[in-house]
């Protein structure tokens, strides 16, 4: 395994990436090489395990290996909503893939994305809602209906960051361009997008972080990876 690239964690379940577009799955304390296809990035969620290659092409894990999706291609595609599956192109133009279409999606073929109006160059869903950074570092929130894609507009939130990771359980994590690591505050069903921005300190420089259950998972900057438990 060469340094990681990127990580996300979802439903009790780790994947990564590494700087070689390997892909692994946690298996207890051991990462095991899954699939015989390279990916750049790679999600895992309610809606299974999905990747994409340095092609933009789009991947879903099934029985074994990834499958190609066609209809699509993306720089980056996120799992971890309630069902759906979204992601954001090259041209960052921003996509979501209903979820009875991506839970059901178990032989080679070709999907209808939905397009959402905008421009997002991360994405990311959880429990109360999707958040994105755009190519200005701008953090913005929706909420998108698994079922049939429609969403509820862009609410522009303060702060700057890079990346956005939200788990399965609501909570959201940033990094901005300097490898800090922020959490937002204040986020309830009542209150999706939350009310401010908790730096945790860290020693080292993040590139990636992602959530679940309680395990925040990070990788640095010279691709370590490090777990803290909350």
């Amino acid at each position: 395994m060469f340094p990681a690239a990127q990580i996300d964690a979802g439903q009790g379940e780790v994947v990564m990436t590494d700087r070689k577009s390997n892909v692994f799955y946690l298996s207890g304390s051991t990462w095991v090489a899954i699939g015989t296809v390279d990916l750049k990035h790679v999600s895992v969620g309610s809606a299974g395990i999905w990747g994409v290659d340095s092609s933009d092409k789009v991947y879903k894990f099934v029985a074994g290996d990834f499958l190609r999706v066609y209809g699509l291609d993306l720089k980056q595609a996120d799992a971890g909503g309630l069902g759906q599956v979204v992601g954001v192109s090259n041209a960052d133009t921003i996509h979501c893939l209903k979820s009875d279409v991506a839970s059901s999606y178990k032989a080679v073929a070709t999907v209808s994305w939905n397009n959402l109006p905008g421009s997002l160059m991360y994405f990311s869903c959880g429990l109360y809602g999707c958040w994105g950074i755009n190519f200005n570092f701008q953090i913005f929130f929706t909420k998108i209906t698994p079922t049939t894609c429609e969403y509820s507009g862009w609410k522009l939130i303060d702060g700057a960051a890079s990346m956005v990771e939200v788990g399965a359980d609501g909570n959201v994590f940033v990094v901005n361009s300097a490898g800090n690591l922020f959490q937002r505050s204040g986020i309830t069903a009542s209150v999706p997008d939350g009310t401010g921005w908790v730096q945790i300190p860290f020693c080292l420089a993040v590139k990636h972080v992602s959530y679940d259950l309680g395990h925040l998972w990070l990788v640095t900057k010279d691709g370590l990876i490090m777990q803290c438990d909350q």
